[in-house]
């Protein structure tokens, strides 16, 4: 495995971190309420980060959104990258691409995904969808919507359609959240009809890319699997880059803030505590790491994309509780900017899903994984 980002991720990467850096303030951040920062997703496409994705692969995207992590910016990057131009250039027809990802890599189209699909939508026989979806990050601003049905069965739903009703919700992260209800809602299958255009992997967990085409619920299953695995290991890096912006506030805090005449970061509590943060973040990095390049390597990747989740899950929430102990009193404060990282690093635990909910699925997996 070599981790080492390619000319064009690095460039890439450096980009993003210039552009979030100097438009995802804490002041823009505040005026944005539970939105999204429209200006900076402007520049983010026309930067061109947006279209780059499909040529920096997953890792790539992993490493900008670790950038958009850092500082919390309020923009439907991961969702829009990972259920929109991934999902449709990895899994869509010829002509679904053709017609989908050029909106997609300019921004004009946004995209998210109703993922994980805990109790999916009903479809008839013409291809409508009925049922509802409690919660959807960056909903509100989405035109497309990637639904898994009750099979599996992947649609692309137009928001603006008769049939769609998106009504607002409010998280734990402004995510401009919505929850989706369906109502007869006209939608595309990506992939198209046929079993021949979905050659995915067969589990859930997204065990890689097979050879050989699946047929039926396989072939469902396995798309979905594919998506929910890149999208898990898309979002485990967005947790990657909230950790170390929390870790870096509260190292700049600790070793600026005095008590007794000595810095805090002199105290050994202080000092253990936030190893155990860096240590915890640097688990969390990797992890998604090897289960991006795995991915672009095209090599199975489901049991990895588990890792990457848990661990962000888990490791996670121990790094944005450290982040935000460490400030002491002055983590308290709900309008300070670290207490933005700590509502990230839950929303996205709760979004990944649960350690114990993960882990289980990873014991599930390996299982079968052994038994073949």
């Amino acid at each position: 495995m070599d981790f080492t980002p390619t000319e064009e991720q690095g460039t890439a990467q450096g980009l993003a971190a210039q552009i979030f850096s100097d438009l995802a303030t804490h002041e823009r951040l505040a005026a944005a309420g539970s939105g999204s920062d429209a200006e900076l997703w402007k520049e983010l496409c026309a930067a061109g980060l947006t279209a780059a994705v499909e040529e920096v692969g997953l890792l790539g995207l992993v490493l900008l959104l670790e950038e958009q992590g850092r500082t919390t910016a309020q923009v439907p990057f991961a969702a829009s990258c990972v259920y929109g131009l991934l999902a449709v250039a990895d899994h869509g027809t010829d002509e679904q691409r053709e017609r989908l990802l050029p909106p997609l890599r300019d921004g004009t189209a946004v995209a998210t995904g109703a993922f994980p699909a805990r109790s999916g939508p009903r479809t008839d026989g013409e291809g409508r969808l009925s049922g509802v979806v409690p919660y959807v990050p960056w909903l509100r601003d989405a035109t497309l919507v990637l639904v898994a049905d009750a099979d599996r069965v992947l649609w692309v739903v137009r928001t603006a359609d008769p049939g769609v009703v998106v009504v607002p919700v409010e998280t734990t992260a402004p995510w401009s959240a919505a929850r989706l209800v369906l109502d007869r809602a006209p939608g595309e299958r990506l992939g198209g009809q046929g079993p021949e255009l979905s050659p995915e992997p067969e589990a859930e967990g997204g065990t890689g890319r097979e050879p050989e085409a699946e047929t039926g619920e396989a072939a469902a299953a396995g798309m979905y699997g594919a998506v929910l695995a890149a999208s898990r290991t898309a979002f485990a890096g967005l947790q990657a880059g909230v950790c170390a912006g929390s870790l870096a506030r509260a190292v700049a805090h600790t070793t600026t803030r005095e008590q007794f005449g000595r810095p805090l970061s002199t105290n050994q509590g202080v000092l253990l505590r936030a190893a155990d943060a860096h240590m915890d973040t640097e688990a969390i990095r990797v992890t998604a790491y090897e289960a991006a390049w795995r991915h672009d390597q095209g090599l199975a990747y489901g049991a990895q994309a588990l890792t990457a989740a848990w661990w962000a899950s888990e490791a996670g929430k121990r790094v944005v509780h450290a982040g935000q102990h460490l400030h002491g009193g002055t983590g308290a404060d709900l309008d300070h900017p670290v207490h933005r990282h700590f509502l990230w690093g839950r929303q996205l635990d709760s979004y990944l899903g649960c350690g114990s909910e993960v882990l289980e699925e990873l014991g599930e997996l390996l299982v079968k994984e052994g038994s073949q």
